[in-house]
C-alpha cells in the first residue's frame, strides 16, 4: 500500500555534484574551501566510506536514480557514447510523486535527450549552467513555504566537471597546493597499460610532460571549481532557511563520481578504479538526528531506497540497501561485506573493468588488460599492485572466486564484453 501524503512526512532536497572525489572537503583536506558542505556534514549524518557503482557521469546517476548497479539500468556508458542508453526504469522521484510529493529537477540530467523516465512529474530544467540551476531551485523553495503537500527537489550542478576547462585556460595560480605522495611514487608501468594510454594518447595529454608547476596549477583549479559549486550549495540551504523549511527537510549532499587530482599522476576520469575514482562525498541531514558519522560503506545505489524508507513509501528489492537504520538508529542494520565497482567505457575507447573492494584489499579485472590488487591497510595511496606478487595468490583467487559470484547473482555479462582501442575498434 502506498504511503498516503501528510504534514508528517519530511521535503527533500537532493544536491549532487560532479566529478567531487570524497575528500574534496574543507573538513577531510584543509586546501579546499567548503564552509557550507563542511557545516552540512557538521550537522549531518556523513558515510566517511561511499561510493559510486561506476566513475562514469550516467552509468553513475542511473545508479542514484533508480538503487541499481549499470548493467541492471541498461545504462554502461556516459550518454552518446559506447554503452550508453537513455534511463528508462523507475526512480525515487517518480515514486514519491506517486504517493503526494510535488516534484523538481534542476540541472544537468545525463541520461537521455527524452528523459522518459521523468515523464509527468512537475518543474523541470535540464541541462543549464549552474547559476541558472540555483536561481530555479531557489525559486522552487521559496514557493514550497505554506504549501500543503511536501516536495522532493533534485539540484544537479555541472562543477566541479569543468575541471576540463583547465586544457583549454590556466589563470594565474599560487603554486601553493603540494602535490599527493602518490605523484613522485607511481610507476604507471607497473599498472593496466590504459592507465598510461589515457595519459599520453587521450585527455591526460593536457598535462603529461609538463612541470611540476602544472600540476600543481590542476590542483588549484580543482579546488576552484570545487569551491564554486560549495558556494551554490550554501545558497540553495539559505533559500531553505528563508522559507521556513530546514527543519521539516532532508538534505542530501553526494556527487556521481571522483576526480583523479593529479593523484598516480592522473587527471580527470578514465579507464581506472582508484578511491580518488570511486568515492565520493555522501551526507545526509534528517530531522531531529544530530551530526554523526559512518564507516559503513555505502553505495550510491542507497540513496533511493534510503529516501523512500525515509518518506515510508515502499520499494521494490533493489542492488542497494537503505541507510535508514544507521541514520535513525531504529530498526535492522544491513550489512556490506565488499563493494563492487563497474567500468565500461569512455566515449568509443571499451574498456570493461570490476572492482571488489574489502575492507582491506582492492582487486580489479580488466578484460584485455591484467589485473590489479592493492592491500589498503599497508598502501592506502594504492601505489604497489601486488597483482603478481605470489605471496598474494591466496588473497587474488578468494577475492577473484567472490567477484566471480557476484557476478553469477546479478547476472552481469562481463564476461562478454570486448574490449576496443581508443577509436573502438575491437582488440
Amino acid at each position: 500500500m502506498a504511503a498516503a501524503p501528510g504534514p508528517e512526512r519530511p521535503n527533500i532536497l537532493v544536491i549532487l555534484s560532479d566529478q567531487q572525489h570524497w575528500k574534496a572537503l574543507g573538513r577531510s583536506d584543509k586546501f579546499f574551501e567548503t564552509p557550507n558542505l563542511d557545516e552540512l556534514a557538521r550537522t549531518g549524518f556523513t558515510f566517511e566510506k561511499a561510493f559510486c557503482t561506476t566513475p562514469q557521469c550516467s552509468p553513475s546517476r542511473s545508479s542514484l536514480m533508480t538503487g541499481f548497479y549499470p548493467t541492471a539500468t541498461g545504462v554502461m556508458g556516459n550518454i552518446g557514447a559506447a554503452g550508453g542508453a537513455s534511463l528508462r526504469q523507475p526512480n525515487f522521484l517518480r515514486a514519491l510523486a506517486d504517493t503526494g510529493y510535488s516534484t523538481g529537477y534542476f540541472g544537468k540530467w545525463h541520461l537521455g535527450k527524452e528523459p522518459v523516465s521523468l515523464d509527468g512529474l512537475g518543474e523541470m530544467a535540464l541541462d543549464i549552467d549552474d547559476p541558472a540551476i540555483t536561481k530555479r531551485a531557489t525559486g522552487f523553495l521559496a514557493n514550497q513555504r505554506g504549501a500543503t503537500k511536501p516536495f522532493v527537489l533534485m539540484v544537479s550542478y555541472l562543477n566541479p566537471h569543468r575541471i576540463y576547462g583547465f586544457s583549454k585556460s590556466v589563470p594565474h595560480f599560487s603554486g601553493s597546493i603540494p602535490l599527493p605522495e602518490s605523484w613522485s611514487k607511481e610507476r604507471l608501468n607497473t599498472k593496466p597499460k590504459v592507465q598510461l594510454e589515457f595519459m599520453t594518447q587521450d585527455q591526460g595529454k593536457a598535462i603529461w610532460g609538463k612541470d611540476r608547476r602544472d600540476w600543481e596549477a590542476y590542483r588549484e583549479f580543482y579546488r576552484d571549481r570545487v569551491r564554486e559549486y560549495d558556494a551554490h550549495v550554501g545558497q540553495c540551504l539559505r533559500a531553505l532557511d528563508r522559507a521556513g523549511l530546514a527543519a521539516s527537510t532532508i538534505v542530501v549532499a553526494s556527487s556521481d563520481h571522483g576526480d583523479m587530482d593529479t593523484h598516480h599522476k592522473l587527471i580527470f576520469k578514465g579507464p581506472f578504479l582508484y578511491e580518488q575514482m570511486v568515492r565520493i562525498p555522501l551526507i545526509f541531514r534528517v530531522p531531529g538526528r544530530t551530526g554523526s558519522a559512518a564507516e559503513f560503506p555505502a553505495v550510491n545505489t542507497d540513496v533511493a531506497p534510503t529516501l523512500l524508507e525515509l518518506a515510508g513509501v515502499p520499494m521494490k528489492a533493489c542492488d542497494g540497501v537503505s541507510l535508514a537504520p544507521i541514520i535513525t538508529g531504529k530498526g535492522k542494520t544491513p550489512r556490506r561485506d565488499y563493494v563492487i565497482g563497474q567500468y565500461y567505457s569512455k566515449q568509443r575507447w571499451v574498456n570493461p573493468t570490476r572492482m571488489i573492494r574489502t575492507e582491506t584489499f582492492k582487486y580489479n579485472r580488466y578484460i584485455q588488460h591484467g589485473e590489479e590488487l592493492y592491500d589498503l591497510k599497508n598502501d592506502p595511496g594504492e601505489v604497489v599492485n601486488l597483482a603478481s606478487d605470489k605471496g598474494y595468490r591466496k588473497t587474488m583467487s578468494e577475492l577473484s572466486r567472490l567477484l566471480d559470484r557476484w557476478m553469477a547473482d546479478n547476472n552481469d555479462p562481463f564476461s562478454t564484453f570486448k574490449a576496443t582501442d581508443r577509436s573502438g575498434r575491437p582488440l
